[in-house]
């Protein structure tokens, strides 16, 4: 179980440098879009949805590696006050819960992703941009969100990683 573990921990971080090649990648377009608009008097065709579709997708593919680094936002005052037993259980709950409302998102994505797919459908720009290439980060990193919860579930469930980052040894309050 080890090894799944830390083989998903490593498709999140993955997940976490191609987002930030995104990110990276929109910047660029960005200055180049100024450059030919400003400076060259030139039209923009692709530049402006490139951007947007490519911080939606760093967006979709970055949450596995978010999930891994504790980012995601979270109020800990119930978690502080609960022994260990309480937050192992409520840390459960709330991954089946995040598990359950991510998986949900992750198939109605791939819905949405087959129709555009099967459909042909491209954006109403000149660029006319086949849908299905900004659709898909939704539904792979949604998926792949549903996997790194799933790794977070077993470390709980097994004791290898403490619930909500409170130390078990460590009375209410105290964080590791």
């Amino acid at each position: 179980m080890n090894t799944f573990i830390a083989t998903v921990r490593q498709i999140s971080t993955a997940c976490g440098v191609v987002a930030g090649c995104l990110v990276a990648a929109a910047i660029v377009v960005v200055c180049q879009m100024v450059f030919w608009r400003y400076a060259l008097n030139a039209s923009t065709v692709w530049q402006t949805e490139f951007v947007t579709f490519s911080l939606v997708a760093a967006t979709f593919i970055g949450c596995p590696y978010v999930q891994l680094r504790r980012g995601h936002v979270h109020v800990d005052l119930l978690p502080l006050y609960l022994g260990h037993g309480g937050r192992v259980v409520l840390a459960l709950l709330a991954l089946i819960a995040a598990f359950a409302f991510c998986g949900l998102l992750a198939w109605t994505g791939y819905v949405l992703w087959l129709e555009a797919w099967e459909g042909g459908w491209v954006t109403d720009t000149v660029w006319e941009l086949p849908l299905w290439i900004p659709y898909l980060p939704m539904p792979v990193g949604l998926g792949l969100l549903c996997l790194q919860l799933t790794a977070d579930f077993v470390a709980v469930l097994r004791g290898d990683e403490a619930p909500f980052g409170i130390d078990p040894e460590h009375g209410a309050g105290e964080r590791v």
